[in-house]
This record gives structure tokens, C-alpha cells and sequence, in this order.
């Protein structure tokens, strides 16, 4: 009896060894996951310059809150309708674009962060959102937010 107890506990511990192996990505994958998420947030920004708000809220989990500045925005259609002004004059506000990506190496989740520049060019702002795995090779933001960045002179 023993002896198979040892033997039933040895396969438990095998199996949950596999499994949590399994869900582990190789650094390779890690890599490859990171390289999805930038041309996720890439993509995503593209919606900005080509005026495309649909698109825009494609990339938004129905779940995603934007922090907004401490006016937190909860779920795709609160967050449409206040992003919709962005995207209603033919010349673009600003534009964004990743600068740090890290996943988490569950693989599952990620964030990206990066400046956000005037149509001049200059940096006026700095985003950072937070990016889930909804199904394989698809990418949603579930929280987003930026910050306005000082332009002071430094002492």
C-alpha cells in the first residue's frame, strides 16, 4: 500500500511539474510574445494616424479601464465614446509608440510603455498600458495610462 501511495504521489507531483512547465515560456517564446505585443501596440497607434477610432476600439478589452489621469474610464464603450474626440478632425492630436515591452513569462500578460509626441514631434506625454493574451496571437489593452512630462528646466 505504501508503495503505491509513493507511487500515485510521485505521479501527481510528475503531472504538476509538466503543467507548470508547460505554461512557462522558453526565452525564445518570451521573446517572440514580446515582439507580438509591440506590433500589437504599433498597430494600435496606427489607428490614430489613420483616423480609424473602430480600429482603435478593437485593440480594447470589453473589461479595460483607462486610468485617465485619476478619471478612470471602466469598459470599451465609456472608453469610445471619450476617445472618439481624438479621432474626429483630419489632423492628428499626437501619437505613440513603444518604447519598453516586458511580459510576464506566465506569457499572459504584458505592459508597454512609451512617449506620446505633439504633431510637432516633441514629447509631451508618456503612456503606459497594461496588455492581455485574450487567444492565441490576440492582444487587449486592459489598462492604460500617461502622464504629462515636465519641461522644466532642471537646477
Amino acid at each position: 500500500m505504501q508503495n503505491r501511495l509513493f507511487f500515485v504521489s510521485g505521479i501527481f507531483i510528475l503531472l504538476a511539474s509538466c503543467a507548470m512547465t508547460s505554461t512557462m515560456p522558453t526565452s525564445s517564446n518570451k521573446a517572440a510574445l514580446t515582439q507580438q505585443v509591440i506590433a500589437t501596440e504599433r498597430q494600435f497607434a496606427k489607428t490614430m494616424a489613420d483616423r480609424d477610432h473602430a480600429a482603435f476600439l478593437s485593440f480594447v478589452s470589453d473589461e479595460a479601464i483607462f486610468l485617465n489621469g485619476g478619471k478612470p474610464l471602466h469598459g470599451k464603450e465609456k472608453i469610445g465614446e471619450f476617445w472618439k474626440k481624438f479621432y474626429l478632425k483630419p489632423a492628428t492630436p499626437f501619437s505613440w509608440e513603444p518604447e519598453f515591452v516586458e511580459v510576464l513569462n506566465s506569457g499572459t500578460l504584458a505592459q508597454s510603455t512609451g512617449p506620446v509626441r505633439n504633431p510637432d514631434g516633441k514629447i509631451f506625454a508618456r503612456f503606459t498600458s497594461t496588455w492581455r493574451l485574450e487567444s492565441p496571437g490576440v492582444w487587449k489593452i486592459v489598462f492604460d495610462d500617461g502622464y504629462a512630462v515636465c519641461d522644466c528646466a532642471k537646477p
